[in-house]
C-alpha cells in the first residue's frame, strides 16, 4: 500500500564548517566539507533505483552541491522556499553562544531578531507542500535541517514549533508519505544515514 501513493524523499545537505562547529547557517552560503562531499555522494547509493518526477533544490550551496554530488544535478531546480531559516542576528553564532546572551532560548519558540520566527518558516514550508501534493508524484527535496523539520512537521499538521521534535543529522535521508490514502500524510523514514 506504500506504493500507491507518492512519497517524497528529504536530504540534508552534507557537512560544512558551520555544521561541524554548531553555528547557525541560514543565509551565508558555506560550501561542503570534503566529509560533507563524500557524504553526499553516500546519499547517491541510499537513493539507488528510486525515479523521481521532480529533483527541488535550496538555492544555498551546500544543498545544491549535495543534489549534483547525489546525482541528481541534471534534474535538480532551484525553489528560494526550501532556504534555510533565516538567522538574522544570531547567524554564525552557536546554540550555546546565543544561550550566554539569552538564557532559555529556542530557535523554533523564539525566533531570530531581524531573521524569521517559526511562522515565517512555516508559510515557506506550507508553499512547498502545496506544490508537492499539486504534483501528485515522487519528488526529492534537498535542504537543510531547520527547514525540513518544520516541512515534515508542517506535513503532518503540527504547528512549525513541532519541528523542535525532530532532529536532522547532515546528508541524512527521511521519507514523507501516507499510510492509507491522500488524506493521511505521514513521516514514513526520518534521519536515515
Amino acid at each position: 500500500m506504500s506504493n500507491a501513493y507518492p512519497q517524497i524523499h528529504l536530504v540534508r545537505h552534507g557537512e560544512t564548517a558551520w555544521s561541524l562547529s554548531g553555528q547557525h547557517t541560514g543565509r551565508t552560503d558555506m560550501p561542503l566539507t570534503p566529509v560533507g562531499e563524500a557524504a553526499a555522494r553516500g546519499v547517491a547509493d541510499r537513493l539507488e533505483g528510486l525515479s523521481f518526477s521532480a529533483v527541488w533544490s535550496s538555492p544555498s550551496q551546500r544543498a545544491y552541491n549535495t543534489s549534483v554530488l547525489a546525482g541528481f544535478g541534471a534534474q535538480s531546480v532551484k525553489k528560494d522556499d526550501l532556504q534555510e531559516w533565516d538567522y538574522g542576528a544570531y547567524e554564525g553564532l552557536t546554540t550555546k553562544q546565543i544561550l550566554a546572551e539569552r538564557p532559555g532560548w529556542n530557535v523554533f519558540r523564539d525566533g531570530c531578531p531581524k531573521g524569521e520566527m517559526a511562522a515565517d518558516v512555516g508559510a515557506r514550508a506550507d508553499r512547498i507542500i502545496a506544490g508537492l501534493r499539486e504534483a501528485n508524484a515522487g519528488i526529492l527535496v534537498f535542504s537543510s535541517a531547520h527547514f525540513l523539520r518544520v516541512l515534515a512537521a508542517r506535513w503532518i499538521g503540527l504547528p512549525p514549533e513541532g519541528g523542535a521534535l525532530l532532529v536532522l543529522d547532515t546528508a541524512s535521508t527521511s521519507v514523507l508519505g501516507y499510510e492509507h490514502d491522500l488524506s493521511e500524510p505521514v513521516i514514513r523514514k526520518w534521519n536515515q544515514k
